[in-house]
């Protein structure tokens, strides 16, 4: 069987709809297949949750409606729809 994950589309499709927003911002796009070394690397090996937003103080936010708020807020993404 063949899926995509819905939450990840969601936040590719943000990230695309707004070419000129988001330059401060390194996306990196990882497989989907765990082991997910890179997720491993920075966050930890229960921590390969996706998609994921790396904060630079080393935190993170692994919630899709979570890491909306922060694109918005300090990126300037527009807001969600209600």
């Amino acid at each position: 069987m063949t899926f995509y994950c819905w939450h990840c589309a969601l936040m590719e499709g943000v990230l695309t709809s707004f070419p000129d927003l988001g330059a401060d911002l390194n996306v990196k796009r990882i497989a989907w297949p765990r082991q997910r070394v890179d997720l491993v690397e920075l966050l930890g090996e229960d921590h390969q949750s996706l998609p994921v937003l790396v904060l630079s103080d080393g935190g993170f936010i692994d919630d899709k409606d979570a890491i909306l708020e922060p694109l918005t807020k300090r990126h300037g993404y527009p807001f969600r729809h209600p």
